[in-house]
This record gives structure tokens, sequence and C-alpha cells, in this order.
């Protein structure tokens, strides 16, 4: 390969990644206190959801007991119903921790805001 042949392509290559660079940049959207606020308040209502829902499910298996002889469907059937609630629980869990994590984001976005607006 040629000395030429060499610049033209570190030249090319750089000029894909600054075009890359700027396509990012515009991409990004800023993080603002009222997005991370109504992401949190929508988080918070998918875990509310979730938990209701995961306490009818409760409910509901409470409520009707397992009727078999065989050994086998009776642990089957507690070990679907034990995962099936497990999911459930995990569902609010990590919704739950989503909105807080959301909420105390906005947080540090607001203070980080005023106090670059007090020490100017």
């Amino acid at each position: 390969m040629t000395q030429e042949n060499k610049q033209n392509s570190s030249a090319t290559t750089k000029s894909q990644s600054d075009t890359t660079d700027k396509t990012n940049q515009s991409d990004k959207q800023e993080v603002t206190p009222l997005k991370c606020l109504l992401s949190s308040v929508f988080a918070g209502v998918m875990a509310f959801g979730v938990y209701h829902l995961m306490s009818a499910i409760v409910t509901t298996y409470s409520t009707k007991p397992i009727v078999s002889d065989n050994i086998f469907v009776l642990k089957l059937t507690i070990a679907v119903r034990t995962l099936v609630i497990g999911v459930a629980a995990l569902g609010t869990g990590v919704f739950g921790f989503v909105a807080l994590g959301l909420f105390l984001l906005g947080l540090q976005i607001t203070f980080k805001d005023f106090s670059k607006k007090f020490s100017n």
C-alpha cells in the first residue's frame, strides 16, 4: 500500500467517524427533570398495576385448592404457582425501583440546575 493510499484511507476513516459523532450528538435527547418525573410516574403506575395483578393471582390461588392424589401433579402445581407469583413480584419490584430511581434522578438534575444558577 502506498503512502497516498494510506493517507486517503485515514482521511476517509476520520471523516466517517466525525459524521458518526455528529449523528450521535444530534440523536441524544436532553434529560430534564420533567421527563424524569413523568417517567417515574409511569413506572410507578406500572408497579402499582403489577402489584394488584399479583394480589389477584395470590387470591385466586388461595381460594382454589389443588385437587389431585398424584404427588407429581401436586409438586408441579406448587412449583408453577410459585413461579407465577415470583415473576409478578419481580415485576413489581423492578418497576418500583425504576420509579424511585427516576424520581431521584429528577431531583438530582433539579438541584444541579439550581446550584449552577446560584453559583453564577
